[in-house]
């Protein structure tokens, strides 16, 4: 027996005292509606309404049991709207992970917008590496990241491709300070400063190899990412560092009196991002997250489109190599 229908049709008639009403009000036909109350009642064991040719007599017992059926629907209609919530990921928890190479004007904005969109969620945002955020997410630890390609995304599921163009972060005493875009090859005789290589191991050698392809081949590569570790290798140690306009070191203020950052002549370098979750598992929330995380790369980082625009669907690894 569908319990919640047929309370709802015992509520109905006791309201209306009248079955003709009633089945109107319920969207059915008046047979269908008094055999769902005669079986209600076979069900309970109790009689609910007194009938006669003319009208509709709740009894004693009906009365008695009307409150509770109330409170029922009301426990069902809460209970319908709880579970919508969840399917549509407006409520419990999302594990979610960024970059380190992500400003702080583009995590101020992701979470605004994602805010805006899931009120009732609770976020727990962590600051990983792309290789950190492969392993959690392959372990069903993390719900979605941003991952920098080119990456392993066998299981994974991605948003669209974003492209943030690198410039080079160098002394403003350097020869190629004075240029408008620096040629890499400029760059011959500084060593260079890159981020981990465990940190994304496709991307670093990639990088490398584009670097080699324009003609620098530093005579060493020193590993940083934090801002200030970061400048004061490039001011003490010979040394440029590869970076977004959006993400270079430099202290708050018009800019930095003793460093400068200008765009590779050609663009021939950038970093490529997405959103990425384990493939079957991006429910409302995780694209929410992940609409957030394009619109804040847009609007904040310069990113552009890599590829052409798509829904959210897996895609192939090979697209994103260099």
């Amino acid at each position: 027996m569908d319990l919640v229908r047929h309370l709802e049709c015992f509520v109905a008639v006791a309201e209306e005292s009248h079955f003709g009403r009633a089945a109107a009000r319920l969207g059915m036909a008046q047979p269908p509606l008094s055999q769902r109350i005669r079986r209600l009642e076979q069900e309970l064991g109790v009689r609910l309404f007194e009938r006669t040719s003319r009208r509709v007599r709740i009894t004693e017992a009906g009365r008695l049991l009307l409150a509770e059926a109330r409170e029922l629907l009301a426990r069902s209609d809460s209970f319908l709207a709880a579970a919508r919530r969840v399917r549509d990921g407006e409520t419990g928890l999302l594990r979610a992970a960024l970059p380190p190479d992500l400003s702080g004007e583009t995590v101020a904005a992701l979470l605004s917008d994602f805010g805006r969109r899931h009120r009732g969620l609770e976020l727990e945002l962590h600051e990983l590496s792309t290789a950190q955020q492969l392993a959690r997410l392959a372990a069903r630890e993390l719900d979605v990241g941003i991952v920098n390609h080119p990456c392993d995304v066998s299981g994974l599921e991605l948003g669209p491709v974003l492209r943030r163009e690198l410039g080079v972060l160098l002394p403003r005493g350097a020869g190629a300070a004075g240029l408008d875009e620096v040629p890499l090859a400029a760059l011959s005789g500084y060593d260079l400063i890159l981020f981990p290589r465990t940190a994304a191991p496709a991307l670093y050698d990639d990088l490398l190899t584009a670097c080699a392809r324009g003609g620098y081949t530093p005579a060493a590569v020193r590993h940083g990412q934090g801002a200030s570790f970061v400048r004061g290798l490039v001011l003490s140690a010979g040394a440029v560092a590869l970076c977004p306009r959006d993400a270079q070191p430099l202290p708050a203020g018009s800019g930095d009196p003793d460093l400068v950052w200008r765009p590779l002549t050609g663009a021939p370098l950038a970093w490529r991002h997405s959103a990425a979750w384990p493939r079957g598992r991006g429910d409302a929330a995780v694209r929410a997250f992940a609409e957030a995380a394009t619109h804040a790369l847009r609007t904040t980082a310069g990113a552009v489109p890599d590829t052409p625009t798509r829904p959210l669907h897996l895609r192939p690894a090979s697209e994103y190599w260099l």
